[in-house]
């Protein structure tokens, strides 16, 4: 069944290339550039507007430059991206053929036709609703479609990937279990199914409502469907860039997990009760009753935060683990100290590590909280979080990546290498920036969806404090540097692939691109040291101590909101 022909074995790595899947990889990867390379243009035109002292955008650009950003990085960037992570983690990863090529280019093309259309309407047919296109506000027709069919690219190609495992198994090209990114690749997929199928619950009848089949849509019934397919779809982020972490580590440091099966148990946790943080979305709706936001925004979710917890000590405790293994001993902290900081793969990885979990991760549980969620629903708190979460944590990871995958994908030397070193980290502290301060000024008050954060032009003003406005002066600064960030990244991957030094299939890279693990050996003489990972215990720590203040913080101030006489 298996043409060797169509395989190539990657001299760097040796790991074995199918011809079609590696097309796909490819294909998928490059298209998701493209659209990053889009939203983020838009951002800036947020992000300028959002400034009080430029307010560059009027009202209808705003909303229609905001709705383009929203759906080209959350949805379209990413899920490019994931797909073909899928694809590299099934394929590649097992050493097999991808199950079905012909389906995948199917399924980029709708992918592809899909974005298009649905960028075509927000920009051309008055269809500025948002990402979340709230019914009763209607969008034309055609934005809903867009998203049909990118949503059904998508599920093709998960889909792709579970035969692709299947095909895996009966060649028995692996042995044991399938490797932890696999599974991990596999927890993504699980939930994207879980995600489109939501998806499709309420986006097909919003669209048959658009072509007048149908009377109306609830507009209660639509948010909360929606939420599962909205957020939801930034659960299949989390799983897909815990999933890259680990794979860094293993190329950077040659790490293994500290505990498989508790990393795979972690990921199951995923599964099972990542998606009931859409309640979040819906705290303060009406709609929904006080039991069922109490259980899914305390007891249960508490599990999700826990699977989280787990992936971000032992990542890092891999990493130090490895480290140490190799001599770097002295002290609690000497393994990070002599990481390759200037290796963009690993930077990006620790700077996402780091994002998600001490910003994006602490607030999002903050919000979780149903009585803690009122001082900031619908605040600029809301995106400051989902800046952390989605562009520190997922954007960032995958950026990393890329890094490692365009040079052994496309056999090409990286150009502007310096650039490659500064450029996590640039865009890296611009997100910190517009993370931080837009979870600031929403804590003031400054509301989420409304064009003018100053209300300067409403016909009933309201002063918002002076230091939200200067929040929202560092936050467009931060933009025009996280803009710069990455800009430099997409300059130097296109660049690449134009203009990058080919190197012959047969050759290799002057660089180490997959380390050498630490011996077994080395590992037995750490562990009796009982001193494995002291500094990323120490880290956690650190972390739990903030989120335990800044939680009770949160309670302060509600109380001080909610006064009683």
């Amino acid at each position: 069944m298996t043409n060797n022909a169509i395989f190539r074995t990657c001299p760097d790595t040796g790991l074995r290339f199918h011809g079609p899947a590696e097309t796909l990889i490819k294909l998928n990867a490059v298209a998701a550039v493209v659209f990053l390379l889009v939203g983020g243009i838009m951002g800036i035109g947020v992000g300028l507007t959002r400034w009080p002292e430029v307010h560059l955008l009027g009202p209808q650009d705003f909303y229609t430059t905001l709705t383009s950003h929203g759906i080209n990085v959350l949805i379209f960037w990413i899920i490019f991206f994931e797909i073909a992570a899928l694809y590299f983690v099934s394929s590649v990863v097992l050493g097999c053929r991808l199950a079905t090529p012909k389906l995948g280019y199917l399924a980029f093309l709708l992918m592809v036709i899909g974005a298009l259309v649905n960028n075509y309407a927000v920009w051309s047919l008055s269809s500025a609703v948002m990402m979340t296109s709230y019914a009763p506000m209607p969008a034309h027709w055609a934005f809903y479609l867009g998203l049909i069919l990118f949503a059904v690219g998508a599920l093709i190609g998960c889909f792709i990937f579970l035969g692709t495992l299947v095909i895996a198994k009966k060649e028995k090209t692996y042995e044991g279990s399938i490797p932890l990114v696999t599974f991990g690749g596999l927890t993504a997929c699980i939930i994207a199914i879980f995600t489109i199928a939501s998806g499709a619950i309420i986006l097909v009848p919003t669209l048959l409502w658009q072509l007048g089949y149908v009377s109306n849509i609830d507009a209660g019934v639509y948010r909360l469907i929606w939420w599962a397919f909205g957020h939801s779809s930034q659960q299949i982020n989390v799983a897909t860039h815990v999933t890259v972490w680990y794979m860094v580590g293993a190329l950077v440091f040659g790490a293994k997990p500290l505990s498989e099966k508790v990393s795979r148990f972690a990921f199951v946790l995923y599964i099972a009760v990542l998606q009931i943080a859409s309640a979040h979305h819906l705290l303060v709706d009406p709609g929904v009753g006080t039991e069922w936001k109490i259980f899914n925004t305390s007891y249960a979710m508490y599990l999700a935060v826990m699977a989280s917890m787990v992936h971000g000590l032992t990542v890092p405790g891999s990493m130090e683990a490895a480290q140490r293994a190799r001599g770097y001993t002295n002290g609690l902290f000497e393994w990070l100290r002599k990481a390759p900081w200037g290796n963009p793969v690993f930077s990006s990885t620790m700077i996402s590590i780091v994002g998600f979990g001490f910003l994006g991760g602490i607030s999002g549980v903050m919000m979780g909280a149903e009585q803690l969620n009122l001082i900031v629903h619908n605040t600029l708190y809301v995106p400051g979080h989902f800046h952390a979460t989605v562009v520190l944590g997922t954007t960032l990871a995958f950026m990393g990546i890329t890094y490692w995958l365009v040079p052994v994908l496309f056999r090409r030397e990286l150009i502007l290498t310096s650039w490659c070193k500064w450029q996590p980290y640039i865009f890296g502290l611009g997100m910190t920036g517009v993370s931080v301060f837009m979870m600031g000024a929403g804590t003031l008050g400054l509301p989420r969806r409304h064009w003018d954060a100053a209300f300067t032009s409403s016909s009933f003003p309201y002063e918002f404090p002076s230091s939200a406005m200067a929040l929202m002066s560092l936050n467009g600064l931060s933009v025009v540097l996280a803009a710069i960030g990455g800009g430099m990244f997409c300059l130097v991957i296109v660049g690449t692939l134009l203009f990058g030094k080919k190197v012959g299939q047969e050759e290799t890279f002057p660089r180490v691109m997959v380390a050498t693990p630490p011996t077994e050996a080395q590992y037995v003489t750490l562990h009796r040291s009982g001193n494995a990972i002291s500094g990323t215990l120490l880290l956690a720590g650190v972390f739990l101590i903030a989120f335990v203040v800044y939680y009770f913080i949160n309670w302060k101030y509600l109380a001080e909101t909610w006064g009683m006489s």
